[in-house]
């Protein structure tokens, strides 16, 4: 077992193990716990009641957090003719298509985030191997292969304005950060409910049983604060509402 330093075992003390906690209970305790001098990244680790192994249980989807991740979201865009002047206009970062196929082929990542309109993915789909092992390949699922050149300039926005994809692991659990320890708690909330609501949403219709079973929030360094699973989803409907 690793050992672990003065201040983590500080915060782990202040921490009740066999306690769920309330959202506003557990954003304030965490942000009083994480120790780190840096700017630690905030997360939510969700475990839910589904089988990872079957494909009709997968969850994977989006959401849009209201307050970011407080990441720069460089994000690529494969497109031609006016689907490229309105992703430019958008505020992408990278857009083109035969230059940047074979930029990436070469091994050029310098991009955060790829959409793709549709016209293109016959160019993209070569590109699976790279990019799909670090979740930059364009999925329909996803909303990252767009049809229409109208609906490119939201989706670019979304993206560099805090829209996430998540998915479960090979473990059923899902992993997402969504904020900084520099964020207020009132935007960390906001952030939290938005996320459990979208995992809420993302239900496959095959799960039976309790489908969301912990909610963990925790950050870069500190230890795991146990939400109150009820609460914190009862609480994000509302905010929805």
């Amino acid at each position: 077992m690793p050992k672990h330093g003065k201040k983590f075992n500080a915060a782990l003390a202040r921490v009740d193990a066999e306690r769920d906690y309330l959202p506003d209970e557990a954003i304030g305790l965490l942000k009083e716990i994480a120790f780190a001098n840096f700017d630690e990244t905030i997360e939510v680790h969700a475990r839910l009641g589904i089988d990872p192994r079957q494909a009709d249980q997968a969850v994977r989807s989006t959401v849009v957090l209201p307050h970011g991740t407080g990441n720069t979201v460089r994000v690529l865009v494969f497109a031609a003719g006016d689907a490229e002047r309105m992703a430019r206009e958008a505020g992408a970062d990278h857009v083109g298509a035969d230059e940047l196929v074979a930029q990436i082929q070469g091994g050029w990542l310098e991009f955060d985030a790829a959409v793709a309109m549709a016209d293109q993915m016959g160019k993209v789909g070569g590109l699976g191997r790279i990019l799909g092992r670090r979740g930059l390949m364009p999925n329909p699922r996803s909303g990252t292969v767009v049809r229409n050149p109208e609906d490119i300039s939201g989706v670019v926005r979304e993206l560099k304005g805090g829209r996430v994809e998540f998915r479960n692991d090979r473990t059923g659990i899902v992993h997402v950060a969504i904020g900084r320890k520099s964020f207020g708690e009132d935007q960390v909330r906001d952030n939290l409910y938005a996320l459990v609501d979208a995992i809420q949403r993302a239900k496959p219709s095959g799960v039976k049983g309790v489908y969301c079973r912990t909610l963990t929030l925790t950050s870069t360094m500190a230890p795991g604060i146990s939400l109150d699973v009820s609460a914190t989803i009862a609480n994000s409907a509302a905010a929805a509402a």
